[in-house]
């Protein structure tokens, strides 16, 4: 069925969506929890798919091939939400903490956004471009390195050399809250 889809078939193509879409749906789903959004990446996927048919190795796992995409769409999609101001007030409103807390939790959030960028700015352009591209837009290593000319590992030394900067260079709270929002947004 692969070598019929890397010629093009759409057959074969409808074929491998029957058997894998509902797989792939509550593999999604799993990380996701919402209908709309892992529709939406599954979708995302057999276009990928589709797109580079041509590309796909008949001597390596399909199932491999299709779930690392589906988890690099999904952890990317992830990564986009942060920074959405819906998903943030979604977030704050399921905290269950009393008002004066949630106060100092913005002053602590937004002066710690304030060293952050002032910090990014002593770093090199390259730098904060990969960080900017990594933290913010919420690309992957492989897809800044293609946006960028440059390899994955430079990628990830660029950001392991930012990391290391902000560390040294933020001070109590302030770094434990930095590397939590960097773990886990």
């Amino acid at each position: 069925m692969l070598i019929l889809l890397k010629k093009g078939d759409m057959l074969a193509f409808d074929t491998i969506y029957k058997q894998y879409s509902k797989r792939l749906y509550a593999f999604v789903f799993r990380y996701l929890k919402q209908d709309n959004d892992t529709e939406e990446i599954v979708q995302e996927v057999f276009l990928k798919i589709w797109e580079s048919r041509k590309k796909i190795d008949l001597y390596t796992s399909f199932d491999s091939f299709l779930f690392t995409i589906a988890y690099n769409s999904t952890i990317s999609l992830l990564r986009k939400r942060v920074n959405e101001k819906k998903y943030l007030d979604h977030i704050k409103s399921r905290q269950q903490v009393n008002n004066a807390e949630n106060i100092i939790d913005d002053i602590h959030f937004k002066e710690m956004s304030r060293q952050v960028e002032v910090l990014l700015d002593e770093l090199t352009p390259r730098q904060k471009e990969v960080f900017v591209l990594s933290r913010e837009d919420g690309l992957t290593h492989d897809e800044i390195a293609e946006k960028l000319g440059i390899s994955s590992n430079t990628v990830k030394n660029h950001l392991v050399a930012t990391l290391a900067f902000l560390k040294s260079k933020l001070k109590g709270d302030l770094m434990i809250k930095l590397l939590f929002i960097s773990l886990f947004f």
